[in-house]
């Protein structure tokens, strides 16, 4: 569904630390904050229930260790960087090709049809550079943030163990496996022509392998520890909890594109069944968390400031299922059965109309409350990158819509998601490196939550 996109632990309900001012001093608590009848008693409320997240992190500087402070979350930056290359090849300019001559009508009218082909080819050609080196630069980051998080895990276990029963951080390490995926998903529509083709699909199989196994991984786990070693209620409900069970969505997207590489035959059937079942654990477990945060939303109203960016995390199961079952639909011919691909192909159509709908509908109110927040002095955290990845798994899914059925609405949505796309991925990279060398990012961590959970 992507980010993505997100403070190392940053959700609307939940203690996070993406920034690094009263962390060390503010209470923790794993309940939601409750709503207050005067403006100081919410912000006493809001920063007992999120320290440190009344606060801009670029105007706090933190002296604690620098692996120490590297959370999963950081994955989202590699997801928003690459879904800019991805959802760029999606787009029918990437792909444009020379028109054969057209028979003139007018003897002005050859002049003005040759001239435009070769600009709009040269056009094409120059995004495809573009893209190309986007995408480098998710895969380099990809590398180096690995790196990174097994130094954290080496020299600052404890931390690193403590953030997976935390509500607020547990769920983010979803973004890893969907950072592998996402960068493997572009290595594939873009990676040729940096790394050559052979390597490009050498490259995505290994990322598919190790990405899914990832993601079905924190898709299991995440909600089992949240469940016997935290109280986690209903009132905590965060669009962050849809991060773990995305993941299987994207994994099913890569697979798509790798089902045609497979033998024909038995093999390819199965790999294409498993797809299809990835695609299926992941909408049922987003079925069941959607309700959650909606309705905390409907009762304890717009989350923190800081925070709002995060609903647009809602997009990203929307826009990737969209994204995976017209990969899927692609794939389905000489795979299975004429009828079979022809009845996939349909709910293809009829599913991604539905959640695209969907995702519009929702798309209106979360920009609302991102502008009232902005207008009362939202400040930028790393829940910023919520909004690259899942608005680009809006935009793979709109111009996935409009290849299959031929209509121009979902291709002129695209372009204008497309937009957005490029101008959050610009804004947010510029401030998170702005943070990065002014050191106060990454941010503090929060202190361990107290052991008030279930255990079993």
């Amino acid at each position: 569904m992507v980010t993505a996109a997100h403070p190392h632990s940053t959700s609307p309900t939940a203690s996070t630390a993406s920034t690094a001012s009263t962390a060390s001093t503010a209470p923790t608590s794993s309940t939601a904050p409750t709503a207050s009848p005067s403006a100081a008693t919410a912000t006493a409320d809001v920063a007992a229930a999120h320290p440190a997240a009344c606060s801009d992190p670029l105007r706090r500087v933190t002296r604690v260790p620098l692996l120490r402070r590297l959370g999963p979350n950081w994955y989202s930056a590699v997801m928003g960087t690459a879904s800019v290359a991805i959802a760029g090849a999606s787009l029918p300019a990437a792909s444009v090709t020379p028109a054969p001559p057209v028979a003139p009508v007018a003897p002005v009218a050859p002049a003005a049809v040759t001239s435009a082909a070769p600009l709009a080819a040269a056009a094409a050609e120059g995004l495809r550079d573009v893209l190309e080196a986007i995408w480098a630069l998710s895969a380099l980051a990809l590398v180096a943030l690995l790196a990174a998080r097994a130094g954290h895990w080496l020299r600052h276990r404890d931390q690193a163990r403590a953030g997976l029963l935390d509500p607020a951080v547990a769920p983010f390490q979803g973004c890893m496996a969907m950072a592998l995926l996402a960068v493997g998903i572009g290595s594939l529509s873009v990676g040729g022509g940096v790394i050559g083709e052979r390597a490009a699909v050498a490259t995505a199989w290994t990322l598919f392998a190790t990405g899914t196994a990832a993601g079905l991984t924190a898709a299991v786990a995440v909600p089992y520890l949240l469940l016997t070693r935290r109280r986690v209620t209903v009132g905590e409900a965060s669009p962050v909890w849809l991060l773990p069970v995305v993941a299987p969505m994207v994994a099913a997207t890569l697979g798509a594109l790798l089902a045609g590489r497979v033998p024909a035959g038995g093999w390819r059937r199965t790999a294409l069944l498993g797809c299809y079942g990835l695609f299926a654990l992941s909408l049922l477990a987003v079925l069941v968390i959607l309700p959650l945060v909606t309705t905390r939303l409907l009762t304890e109203g717009p989350p923190p400031l800081a925070l709002t960016p995060a609903l647009f995390l809602v997009l990203g199961p929307l826009g990737q299922s969209t994204t995976a079952v017209h990969r899927l639909a692609d794939a389905a011919p000489g795979t299975v059965g004429e009828a079979d691909a022809a009845a996939l192909g349909t709910f293809a159509t009829v599913y991604g109309t539905a959640a695209l709908g969907l995702a519009l509908l929702w798309l209106v109110p979360a920009a609302a409350m991102v502008v009232r927040a902005a207008r009362r002095g939202m400040p930028f955290t790393m829940t910023w990158w919520a909004f690259t990845f899942p608005v680009g798994t809006c935009v793979t899914g709109a111009a996935a819509l409009s290849a299959r059925t031929g209509a121009e609405a979902p291709a002129w949505a695209a372009a204008g998601l497309y937009l957005f796309l490029v101008v959050a991925w610009a804004t947010a990279g510029t401030l998170t490196l702005r943070g990065l060398v002014g050191g106060a990012l990454p941010a503090a961590p929060p202190e361990p939550p107290p052991a008030t959970g279930r255990t079993r």
